[in-house]
């Protein structure tokens, strides 16, 4: 999501975790190297959502958080809207991971890395903590959580996030695997007081997991048990956000993945089944797992973790059930992370975290120009689990010229580029039986175009301008695949036209409707609203594609 948004992922410096990349090939799923060797680790820095290193809930207003401009994340999104009771806090969906082109580097060969670093499954929650901290309480799957903005409870984002394989480990990178996928359950928070104009202190800023946007993050496991404390304070690389750790639940190319989330007594509940291996991987977001809030603490040093049960928010999903920090309208989504993968090639040495040298260029071969400012958090391809190439991490936004902005989206064509990632709507109330009735498609576009002006609209474009003043080649969209595909039933995807699979592409780019005008507090302001422009939508109006049966 974004405030941006959270993690989502996590890309660590050499300042933060100095042992090194893990520099080992895997060559299989089964023989997965030991964890990797940490020392001088110290805490995470509240730079790491807005300079790159952490994937974060894109942030409707930056300048607040960060005192300057702040370089998001794009995520194209599908939304889903019901007012069966339930829709807001129990659903279930079915993803097809995709599968790879080989790993040998040729021409216009892509992989899942370069084109997101996670794709995510969302879901608002309480965290009486966060934004915007004006009331202690917060009734969990309730829609008396509608209301005024300024009387809102506090509210954190949920992403049950996807790693692909292939490139440099987590915690540096995204990668968990040379060969398989894993998943986090991620929850995002924001420590802003907005009617007072107030942060989290920076003494405890810079103690914590994500800053101000501070975040809860844990592996699925087999066992449920987190393999290193969740919570921002506590959080450690080199135990809970290290996928080496026996139990971290891995899937694998090409298996069909039944998602299931769910409110409990101890806090949600995520469970991803494997329906080509049987097996089943899951976390709750309990106090008992390590969850927590931070507590509020704008002015003095301290930084308290507090034990905390994380619930759904809302009992419904429709446009009033928003984040309201947040710049995307949503609550119950599916999501694309992009814009973050650029090459960095040429004669100059990269340094592991760092920038892409001066002297070396950005972008694929026969299309790259000289580096710039937007490549940020790099590896070398000896840091590569498995496909060796030269690359940067840090959000090429607003370049808009990465890999993301590119033709290496699915097209059929499976010896250059991925699969396509296939996924149902979502089912909700008991036993998982209902389809959500509508659905939308937002991009966030607005949020991160420095042309474009949130007070008016003016200047902003569905394709985005690139840094050298030309629209961007390629911007992914979100089509439909037919009953035949993958198992029967209607499934969706994002990427390119696929010949014999889509049936609907909705217009392609122009999908994504027009701009979206949203009420937002004025930071300081007392409890004043004014209107951004932060997303392009289109409501469809219905549910073009409902999930079959299972």
């Amino acid at each position: 999501m974004t405030r941006r948004k959270p993690w989502r992922w996590l890309i660590l410096s050499t300042a933060i975790v100095t042992g090194g990349v893990l520099g080992a090939t895997a060559t299989a799923a089964s023989a997965r190297p030991a964890a990797p060797a940490t020392s001088g680790y110290s805490t995470l820095k509240s730079g790491a959502c807005a300079n790159g290193p952490l994937m974060c809930v894109e942030l409707q207003d930056n300048y607040a958080v960060y005192g300057s401009k702040y370089v998001g994340h794009d995520e194209p999104s599908v939304l889903y809207y019901s007012n069966i009771p339930g829709a807001g806090n129990r659903d279930q969906w079915t993803v097809t991971l995709p599968k790879e082109p080989p790993s040998s580097v040729v021409p216009g060969r892509s992989w899942n890395f370069q084109l997101t670093p996670a794709f995510w499954f969302g879901m608002a929650m309480c965290d009486s903590q966060s934004y915007p901290q004006v009331t202690s309480t917060c009734r969990p799957d309730s829609d008396k959580n509608i209301t005024p903005l300024a009387q809102h409870p506090g509210t954190a984002f949920m992403e049950l996030q996807f790693y692909p394989p292939g490139w440099v480990s987590q915690f540096n990178s995204q990668s968990c695997d040379a060969h398989d996928w894993c998943a986090a359950l991620n929850i995002d928070s924001l420590s802003e007081d907005p009617i007072h104009g107030t942060t989290l202190n920076p003494t405890c800023t810079n103690s914590i997991l994500g800053g101000t946007e501070y975040v809860n993050f844990a592996f699925l496991t087999k066992s449920g048990t987190p393999v290193g404390p969740p919570n921002p304070l506590q959080f450690n690389p080199a135990t809970s956000g290290n996928p080496f750790e026996p139990g971290v639940f891995f899937m694998h190319q090409g298996d069909r993945i039944t998602v299931t989330m769910h409110d409990t007594p101890q806090g949600l509940r995520t469970v991803l089944f494997d329906r080509n291996t049987g097996q089943t991987g899951f976390m709750t977001a309990s106090a008992a797992n390590g969850f927590g809030q931070i507590q509020a603490a704008p002015t003095g040093t301290s930084c308290n973790v507090l034990p905390y049960n994380f619930h759904p928010m809302y009992s419904t999903s429709s446009p009033a059930t928003r984040v309201p920090w947040a710049a995307h309208s949503y609550n119950i989504a599916y999501d694309e992370e992009i814009g973050h993968f650029d090459y960095c090639n040429g004669p100059n040495p990269i340094a592991i975290g760092g920038n892409c040298p001066a002297g070396n260029t950005e972008g694929p071969a026969g299309d790259s120009e000289p580096t710039d400012g937007d490549d940020a958090a790099c590896f070398p391809a000896s840091a590569s689990l498995l496909v060796q190439v030269n690359g940067c991490n840090g959000t090429n936004v607003p370049g808009w010229d990465g890999s993301s902005y590119q033709k290496d989206w699915p097209d059929g064509n499976t010896f250059l580029h991925p699969s396509p990632t296939l996924f149902t709507s979502p089912r909700t109330g008991p036993f998982y039986f209902f389809n959500y009735s509508r659905a939308a498609l937002e991009s966030d576009t607005p949020a991160n175009e420095s042309y474009c002006s949130k007070t008016t609209g003016a200047g902003c474009t569905i394709v985005p301008i690139t840094d050298d003043g030309q629209p961007a080649t390629f911007y992914p969209f979100y089509s439909t695949a037919g009953h035949t595909f993958f198992g029967g039933g209607c499934q969706w995807f994002i990427g390119n036209v696929v010949p014999g699979v889509t049936n609907n592409d909705f217009g392609g780019v122009s999908q994504y409707g027009t701009l979206l005008p949203q009420s937002f507090l004025i930071f300081g302001g007392g409890g004043a609203t004014h209107i951004r422009f932060d997303d392009y939508q289109q409501q469809l109006g219905f549910n073009p594609c409902p999930a079959p049966g299972f």
